[in-house]
């Protein structure tokens, strides 16, 4: 359990260097990631085929919200989806404002990239969030100063800002890594037709 947490903590920031020693056997493990969720990205796809060869990554800083965004993402062959969501390094397994705007984002910048390339055509519905999510292993990371939890076990992030925040900033990097790939997006939207014919 402490080395799970300790290699967690590792992943979420990027460069340190963290070890545990069980004293009893004498066995050590150093955890240091320096891509940091980008690794655990890769790590949470052992063993599936990803769709393009490298997770999405962007940081952006928001001095004045106080607020310091990390996602990275990775489309699968996989049928179900993996999203992690961590607040202040705090695995909020309830998600909350922070992976509500990553959703939203995810699936609005799919939507309106397989509208403007004719993937989708006029009559036909929208991709529903589930549909872009197929596949797809994600985390979202925020650093705030002043997180609200729903409760003292902090499963979920109540800030609604975050959300706000998240939304434009991963919509816009993400809208912009699908028009700069498109054979990765093209890959990506098809995956969503199937979903959506499923």
């Amino acid at each position: 359990i402490l080395a799970n947490r300790l290699r967690e903590l590792a992943y979420l920031n990027s460069g340190l260097t963290i070890s545990i020693e069980d004293q009893r056997s004498g066995t050590e493990e150093t955890f240091c990631f320096e891509h940091g969720i980008r690794e655990f990205v890769e790590h949470l796809n052992q063993g599936k085929a990803p769709l393009h060869s490298r997770p999405v990554y962007f940081k952006r800083d928001a001095p004045e919200q106080r607020l310091i965004l990390e996602v990275a993402l990775q489309y699968t062959d996989a049928t179900t989806e993996s999203m992690y969501a961590f607040a202040n390094t705090i695995h909020t397994i309830d998600g909350g404002a922070h992976l509500t705007g990553l959703r939203a984002a995810v699936t609005r910048s799919v939507n309106d990239h397989a509208r403007q390339q004719s993937l989708l055509k006029d009559g036909d519905p929208n991709f529903s969030g589930e549909d872009t999510r197929e596949g797809l292993t994600a985390i979202v990371s925020v650093k705030l100063t002043e997180p609200q939890f729903e409760s003292q076990t902090k499963v979920k992030l109540l800030n609604a800002e975050v959300r706000f925040h998240v939304e434009n900033a991963v919509g816009e990097a993400f809208g912009q890594w699908l028009d700069e790939n498109p054979r990765d997006a093209r890959a990506i939207v098809e995956k969503c037709l199937t979903a959506a014919r499923a």
